[in-house]
């Protein structure tokens, strides 16, 4: 297998791989999911018919996580991959058969996007865990949140200055075809991966309850609630803020510009300066600087401070996320059995951070049926959702760092043998 060099460590073959693929989902996602928000948002002008259209997204996605699971150990999980973006295809097919009557069918289209993300993340996450080593963690998460920020620079951008130079209808059909053939490419991509197939079945609830042994692993799924707590609102009411004080796709599309041009830079630096012994400190930095960027907006929502935010924000994120994958993927890999059970603590991960979302979203649903589309009321959600990342460093600030001081696992699991 031919590597490449990264500093004293070889690159293996299928981790640069698996990087082309994530930065071609990345690439059609980041050209037409921002907009699709938008694309129903006008037709209805409803937050409750957004929020549940967002809310079949991460209902969906961790049962997906589930079903790849199972699949991913009975068959190659690269397979789960595809399903993945065989998903996310049609659900971008189905909005352009649909039309004027999209906003209609929202729980129909959160369900098939929320399929296509859970198949794609489950096997994404998995293979991230299996090409990558605590040398090469740092190096892939940053090179992935950089292609993440550098599709967030060309394609919201590119997606918003299509739309607005064309009727709606052709604008979008346009963006959504491009979608399709990076989604083909991705595809195409995945043959060239090593086949990893797996056997056995789904030890979902003995790493469930492998938290009660291990406390660092307790830590980091606290952690990911946390995490989806703050994003499982930010999925969209920073979107529709932008849109509703523009009334501009191109507008939007600046704003990921600006968003993800910054965001590049720091993923980048992140790649090359960021140290284990820092990680800690960087998680409270990166929180503390989102926190500071949402006041902002919160107090006087205008164009000029939604880009001030858009600063904040790109700054402190690679600051945040970098760090906390890296913790996150150490520890699982310390974690009892991880090699055996390495599918099943991603997913247990992936079910924490999704009801994390699921609880955010819904408090915000039944907010918006209790008093209405009131402003005060979203301004007051959106600055509690938003501790939901200083709660990481919380949780995390007592896991040892480097990872290799940890001591692996090793102690009789209660729930051995158990599956569900």
């Amino acid at each position: 297998m031919k590597k490449r060099q990264h500093g004293s460590n070889q690159v293996p073959r299928d981790l640069l791989l698996l990087l082309v693929i994530v930065g071609l989902y990345f690439l059609s996602i980041s050209l037409s999911n921002t907009f699709v928000n938008i694309y129903m948002w006008k037709q209805s002008k409803s937050f409750i018919n957004i929020g549940l259209y967002n809310l079949m997204i991460v209902i969906f996605q961790p049962l997906m996580f589930l079903v790849g699971g199972q699949l991913a150990k009975k068959v190659d999980r690269i397979i789960v991959l595809r399903l993945g973006i065989i998903s996310l295809g049609c659900f971008f097919i189905t909005v352009l058969l649909l039309g004027s009557k999209a906003s209609s069918m929202t729980l129909l289209l959160g369900s098939i996007i929320g399929m296509g993300f859970g198949f794609f993340w489950l096997a994404f996450n998995v293979l991230t865990f299996e090409v990558t080593n605590p040398s090469t963690r740092d190096f892939f998460n940053g090179y992935s949140g950089l292609l993440s920020s550098f599709s967030g620079i060309i394609c919201p951008f590119s997606a918003g200055w299509i739309i607005s130079k064309m009727s709606d209808s052709i604008g979008y059909k346009i963006v959504f075809a491009i979608s399709l053939l990076l989604f083909g490419l991705a595809i195409f991509v995945s043959f060239f991966l090593k086949k990893r197939p797996a056997s056995g079945v789904l030890a979902f609830r003995t790493i469930l309850n492998e938290r009660k042994n291990n406390k660092y692993w307790r830590a980091v799924l606290r952690a990911s609630v946390s995490q989806g707590l703050r994003d499982g609102v930010y999925l969209f009411i920073v979107v529709i803020w932008i849109y509703s004080t523009t009334n501009s796709e191109f507008a939007l599309g600046t704003f990921g510009l600006v968003e993800s041009s910054i965001m590049s830079v720091g993923y980048f630096l992140a790649t090359k300066v960021l140290k284990p012994k820092y990680r800690k400190r960087m998680i409270l930095i990166g929180s503390l600087l989102m926190y500071m960027g949402i006041l902002l907006i919160v107090f006087d929502l205008n164009f000029r401070n939604l880009m001030i935010y858009a600063v904040f924000a790109s700054s402190a994120y690679p600051l945040l996320l970098v760090p906390f994958l890296s913790m996150t993927y150490d520890v699982i890999g310390k974690g009892w059995k991880a090699g055996d059970y390495r599918i099943e603590y991603i997913v247990v991960k992936e079910l924490f951070y999704n009801s994390g979302r699921i609880c955010s979203i819904t408090v915000f649903l039944i907010c918006m049926k209790i008093f209405g589309s009131s402003m005060f009321i979203t301004r007051v959600i959106i600055l509690l959702a938003a501790l939901g990342y200083v709660g990481i460093y919380f949780f995390v600030r007592k896991i040892p760092i480097p990872i290799t001081s940890m001591k692996s696992v090793s102690m009789p699991n209660p729930q051995k043998g158990k599956v569900n």
